[in-house]
């Protein structure tokens, strides 16, 4: 098996794309690594296409439009047991891949390039790419998935084919550069790290990058794949706060430091609560979906989880939700009752009704999400095969 392939994504890079082949070969004969340069064309009507058969590279025609989408046709059709890819830019250095190769020769699943530690020429990045979105995003990615990338969007890193094969990417667009590193932390790939340089790109004109609309596409799957922090832990906050106020409030109006809280706080604390509660909801369908396709790896704790979140016991629990609500209803109306039926005093009414309605609702949420939960646990059965003679 060929040990190595350099792996360039291309889209009418007809400027720059020959010094970074030269750049690439040039590396290979200088190493001795059997290796291929390997070019995954999106559509380029520049002559790319032409300018990589003549320099010997290999090329493969991508239809499907978008950075991600090239990248993962190439990685599909790369001969080479390590892959290396890297922008046709020339803004990275393909003549000094050694510290690459040496990390994945021993065991590394990816080698990440740092440009921050290598050094970022003057002009090289943009000032809102370099100061705010880069260490922002990257600052996201460790904090949410503690990964050990300080450069999340480095274009140059290194990998295992078979191992990164094994994590089924399939974002299309320039968010496949921040799937790689999320998923690889997630299931436990063997992550690591070297300096590498940037340089200004050679080409004449602006590069394919969007910074707002590309960023978007990032921070939105960092959190695609963080449901602990887009909805267990916001959710678990509301709902904390919220059940706070929401029993003080249940015994009639506070004052603290001379403002007092009553009815309206007491409606925003019931908003809390529910709010916060169905956020939960969605963190616990979101595991259960996620780890039955393989988009994030399952753990003991939540096997332990999964084994108690079950149609009987959501039933059980929204059943009991769902009597609260009742008495605290009956509890409303007998105490208008007392009173003649008369012209309800809000002050009177609104505690039993707010306990009514937060129960009811959390009861419904529970039972449902029981049900959903259990919708989407259901085995999946293979077509039957065809009996023969049938």
């Amino acid at each position: 098996m060929t040990e190595l392939t350099i792996l360039m994504p291309c889209l009418n890079e007809a400027e720059t794309l020959e010094t970074c082949i030269v750049k690439a070969k040039d590396y290979l004969a200088r190493s001795g690594v059997d290796g291929e340069v390997l070019i995954a064309d999106n559509g380029s009507t520049d002559g790319s296409q032409d300018i990589a058969k003549r320099l010997g590279a290999r090329v493969v025609d991508v239809p499907i439009k978008g950075y991600g989408a090239a990248l993962g046709t190439g990685i599909a059709n790369a001969k080479g047991r390590y892959i290396i890819m890297g922008d046709s830019d020339d803004s990275y250095d393909f003549s000094n891949l050694d510290p690459f190769v040496e990390e994945l020769r021993d065991g590394a699943d990816l080698v990440m390039g740092n440009r921050f530690q290598g050094g970022i020429a003057k002009n090289a990045m943009p000032p809102l790419h370099r100061y705010l979105g880069n260490p922002v995003l990257s600052a996201v990615g460790r904090i949410f998935y503690r990964t050990p990338v300080g450069d999340f969007h480095c274009g140059l890193r290194g990998f295992s084919r078979e191992a990164i094969n094994a994590l089924h990417l399939n974002t299309p667009g320039m968010e496949f550069a921040s799937e790689m590193v999320i998923r690889s932390t997630l299931f436990g790939l063997d992550i690591r790290e070297v300096p590498t340089t940037l340089k200004p790109d050679g080409r004449s004109r602006p590069p394919h990058l969007r910074s707002w609309r590309d960023g978007w596409l990032h921070l939105k799957l960092l959190l695609t794949f963080a449901p602990y922090w887009l909805f267990y832990y916001p959710g678990l906050a509301l709902f904390a706060i919220g059940m706070l106020g929401f029993s003080a409030l249940m015994f009639g109006p506070i004052t603290i430091g001379g403002i007092s809280f009553d009815i309206a706080s007491l409606i925003l604390a019931s908003a809390l609560v529910l709010t916060g509660f169905q956020m939960v909801c969605f963190h616990v369908l979101t595991r259960i979906f996620a780890v039955r396709f393989n988009l994030l790896p399952t753990s003991p704790r939540y096997e332990r989880f999964r084994s108690k979140v079950s149609v009987d016991n959501a039933c059980i629990l929204g059943g009991i939700l769902l009597l609260i609500a009742f008495v605290a209803t009956l509890a409303g109306v007998f105490s208008w009752g007392a009173k003649g039926f008369g012209d309800m005093i809000a002050s009177d009414i609104v505690r039993p009704a707010a306990l009514s309605v937060v129960c009811a609702s959390l009861g419904v949420q529970v039972i449902t999400t029981g049900f959903l939960s259990s919708m989407l646990q259901q085995p999946i059965r293979p077509d039957p095969e065809p009996v023969a003679g049938a």
